[in-house]
């Protein structure tokens, strides 16, 4: 039976690591005998592993990083990660490197400073594996091309990775060390190669897997809105981090409300803005009209109960709530950035800038046009699910594709 580990940076509730379930829920039963090392150890979907994975990590908790017990718990496995695996003194200078990297760019970033840290100092394992997939980037690809032994190695990568923070000095020389590396969408790849434009023969397109059937069931389960609001419901779900724009989506509200529209603007989720965003919508006088309501089990039932699902990404990669929006019927309108504007084409949503105006304006404009929100939806729910994708991992496990020349054979060091 073939090996395979996965490697990924939390379990949060966000949309990577929902994708990640997808794809393991996919690979069941096809022979394979699947390992999942989380770095952090936590995460609020850590219960929803399926039974069947096998969990390196000695414990693992359901904890948030954004909790303040989840806090805690993540300051206690960096601390740890600097003193296991020797070299202190080398992480501490790695560390101040690329401090001083982020300051003489102007963006400090406290995950993408100690992901290297963690990485170096996360537990290491005898076992080799046919195959070791970095879920995500960061940490995880890090980890998995520097101390995994594994015959093959793949990487996903699911944001813009330029506006997320990553540079070359951050990432050391990790990307040579995988056969293949998979983008969730065809902008998030070229944004990739702008920075690694030597990989491009290595790197395709590999969207998010979704399961519409287990959507669609979940959306009839009882919830959503229980406020009885008689008005016009608009919904955003993601993360409370300033890569979502919902500071751009409170003025933009302020101007709806000054239109006299009849809107509430309702967002799922949380995150590390939380308590600047609430004092901005306070600033506004919007505490009525644009409510924050934290993470939610089940969020579909939300999304048949909206007029219109919006979504002000500054940046994405392959958004899974847009998508979940889509299949369930939602009109839909995107802020015009990478990843979002691929998510709209074929008339199933529209897109606009990410300024409160244009915002404003796109969302009066559909509210105002009951037909053409059907439409819309119709079209939205009519997008194809791609199909098969865990097939090219399959594929790149039993060496098919290598074998004809598709999956370029990194250097010897990467096979440690």
């Amino acid at each position: 039976m073939k090996k395979v580990l996965f490697v990924v940076n939390t379990m949060g509730r966000a949309g990577a690591e929902l994708a990640l379930l997808e794809l393991l829920n996919a690979l069941e039963g096809k022979g394979l005998e699947i390992s999942l090392y989380v770095l952090t150890g936590q995460g609020e979907l850590t219960g929803q592993i399926p039974s069947w994975v096998r969990v390196l990590n000695p414990a693992v908790s359901t904890q948030s990083v954004l909790s303040p017990g989840g806090r805690r718990r993540l300051a206690r496995t960096v601390l740890t990660a600097f003193f296991r695996n020797g070299g202190l003194l080398g992480k501490l200078r790695r560390t101040g490197r690329d401090l001083e990297d982020m300051l003489r760019r102007g963006r400090f970033q406290a995950d993408k400073l100690l992901w290297r840290v963690v990485s170096d100092g996360a537990l290491r394992f005898e076992t080799r594996f046919d195959l070791a997939v970095a879920w995500i980037e960061g940490g995880a690809a890090y980890y998995t091309a520097g101390w995994v032994r594994a015959d093959r190695k793949a990487a996903f990568v699911h944001i813009n990775y330029e506006k997320a923070g990553y540079t070359r000095t951050l990432d050391g020389d990790c990307w040579e060390h995988f056969h293949r590396i998979f983008a969730v969408s065809q902008d998030v790849r070229e944004q990739f190669l702008h920075v690694y434009p030597e990989y491009r023969e290595k790197t395709a397109v590999f969207p998010n897997l979704i399961d519409p059937e287990r959507i669609l069931r979940r959306s009839r389960e009882p919830g959503g809105f229980s406020d009885g609001y008689g008005g016009v419901r608009i919904l955003t779900v993601g993360r409370l981090e300033y890569q979502k724009g919902y500071d751009v989506a409170i003025e933009a509200m302020r101007r709806l409300k000054d239109s006299g529209a009849p809107v509430r603007w309702y967002v799922l989720g949380e995150g590390s803005r939380r308590g600047a965003l609430r004092r901005k919508i306070a600033s506004l006088g919007l505490e009525g009209d644009f409510l924050l309501l934290g993470d939610v089990e089940n969020p579909y039932p939300y999304y048949v109960q909206t007029d219109l699902y919006v979504h002000t990404a500054r940046f994405e990669g392959q958004s899974i709530a847009v998508r979940e929006a889509q299949i369930l019927g939602c009109a839909v309108l995107v802020s015009d950035c990478c990843g979002g504007r691929e998510q709209v084409e074929g008339g199933c949503g529209v897109s606009c800038p990410l300024t409160p105006e244009a915002l404003a304006d796109g969302i009066l404009a559909l509210l105002s046009d009951r037909e053409r929100r059907e439409r819309l939806g119709r079209a939205a729910a009519a997008k194809a699910v791609p199909e098969g994708q865990e097939k090219l991992l399959l594929d790149l496990l039993a060496g098919a594709a290598a074998d004809r020349g598709l999956y370029p054979q990194p250097p010897a060091a990467a096979q440690r």
